[in-house]
């Protein structure tokens, strides 16, 4: 999702890669939970962080439709998000105690809190959101922060899809009528056919990505 942003109010100014140092631990957070609640439908899922998640639950995308996800438009592109559920919108994976049930397998977006992404000229770099997260922070590498395996591909998924969906963006902004159809077409190639986990996700998406 993008966001229309004035840097100079959201971060600290600076901008980051993945071997730098940003102060963003926020020590195991305590089961604060805030940033899993009140969210709306601004945490959208890349194909990974489905993939994850139906490792996480043993269930496939349309069973994951039922209650934990829903579908919405995101930049002109039908993409699915994490569902918030009752009234105060706590994500369909925090336990009793405000803890996250799928850590392990938590989403991208999840993963980089409070960090964001600014994306210029084919590729993005790090920046820290300064006022997302109240709590006293301490300095943490960013490679550390993300806790992403194989981490050099993952950055390169996450170029190759943030570009992927801008150009699907500009089909959908020259014909309106087509939306739907383009985003079936994303949704079953990428979300609805399966991913076979005994295979590495990377060798599949790309795969798929190339057709």
């Amino acid at each position: 999702m993008e966001r229309e942003i004035d840097m100079k109010e959201v971060s600290d100014g600076r901008l980051y890669t993945s071997n730098d140092l940003v102060k963003a631990d926020c020590g195991g957070c305590e089961g604060c939970s805030s940033c899993c609640t009140g969210m709306g439908s601004s945490i959208t899922l890349d194909p990974l962080d489905v993939f994850r998640l139906c490792e996480a639950t043993g269930k496939n995308f349309e069973s994951l439709l039922d209650r934990q996800i829903e579908l919405n438009i995101v930049d002109g592109v039908i993409l699915p998000n994490l569902k918030m559920e009752g009234d105060g919108e706590r994500c369909p994976f925090l336990n009793p105690e405000g803890r996250c049930s799928i850590h392990e397998y938590r989403p991208g977006i999840c993963r980089l809190f409070p960090l964001g992404r600014i994306y210029e000229d084919g590729d993005f770099r790090y920046f820290l959101q300064v006022h997302e997260c109240p709590r006293k922070k301490t300095k943490v590498r960013v490679r550390k922060w993300l806790d992403t395996p194989d981490l050099k591909r993952y950055e390169q998924f996450v170029r190759d899809w943030h570009y992927y969906l801008k150009d699907l963006q500009k089909e959908t902004e020259k014909a309106p009528e087509q939306i739907r159809e383009l985003s079936m077409s994303v949704l079953r190639r990428f979300y609805m056919l399966p991913f076979d986990r005994n295979r590495d996700f990377y060798d599949q998406f790309y795969e798929r990505f190339r057709r």
